[in-house]
């Protein structure tokens, strides 16, 4: 989950600015946590209320969390169709093949306990409003990843899982001066997933996927999830981004990791 965290905010000022460069300051003043950091506490907010092995129990409070605290923490990039999701009277899922389903999905596989169920959940946290086969995809090759991450798997291993689903037939060097903004799951999921594959650590994954372009901070929290499960999060980096976490995002972080 943190590593999520940390992708975000790290990534949330290059969004609309891009940096096609690793060399950048890792964090400055005016970082902050967006809507991927407050999808990714209301997952992990629904997996700590839930019995994981009732996923129509599971379903339900991925719901009620997400709307929970859509609204608490308003006007910070959700898109047009999930806000009108967090509003809606009867909220139904939308088709969408967005990458929101992978930015938020990494604390499933930190409480999943196989990769069956890790790969249930992630489809189940998706299905709410990504209900399009990309959009499950890009979910289940996220939390995948976290999970063969946590589990000790090498780099290999990974490689094999992500590749079921997306091809990985390029380098951040190869298309780094031409990547375009691009928030579909198809579009940044493979390319999150090739910085943490290029990454020798956890900072250098975040700077690899902000270095692209395109919708950095969601690119770095999906890159930054995987990573922060297979090198660790080192502590003063942890420190350096606490502080930009607050209010209930950092409530529930804080129970989320005595618990996982």
């Amino acid at each position: 989950m943190l590593g999520a965290l940390i992708g975000d905010i790290a990534g949330s000022i290059y969004e609309w600015k891009n940096c096609k460069s690793k060399e950048f300051p890792l964090v400055q003043s005016n970082c902050r946590m967006t809507d991927d950091s407050v999808m990714t506490a209301a997952v992990a907010s629904a997996v700590l209320m839930s019995d994981l092995s009732d996923l129509s129990s599971f379903r339900e409070n991925v719901v009620a969390e997400m709307r929970r605290l859509g609204k608490l923490y308003p006007n910070l990039g959700y898109g047009t169709r999930f806000e009108r999701w967090i509003d809606a009277e009867e909220p139904r899922p939308y088709g969408s093949l967005g990458n929101g389903s992978a930015m938020r999905v990494s604390p499933v596989a930190w409480a999943a306990e196989s990769l069956s169920q890790c790969i249930a959940l992630a489809k189940t946290s998706a299905e709410v409003t990504h209900n399009h086969p990309d959009g499950i995809a890009g979910a289940v090759v996220t939390a995948g990843a976290v999970f063969l991450a946590r589990q000790g798997a090498d780099k290999e291993a990974i490689r094999d899982h992500i590749t079921r689903y997306y091809p990985l037939n390029f380098t951040l060097d190869e298309i780094r001066e031409g990547y375009q903004f691009d928030v579909s799951c198809a579009g940044s999921v493979p390319q999150a997933m090739e910085a943490f594959l290029e990454a020798e650590s956890f900072e250098d994954a975040i700077r690899g996927a902000i270095s692209i372009g395109g919708d950095s901070d969601t690119i770095a929290a999906i890159a930054g999830s995987v990573a922060a499960a297979y090198f660790g999060v080192p502590r003063d980096i942890r420190d350096m981004f606490l502080p930009f976490i607050d209010g209930e995002v950092r409530n529930i972080y804080d129970r989320f990791i005595q618990q996982y």
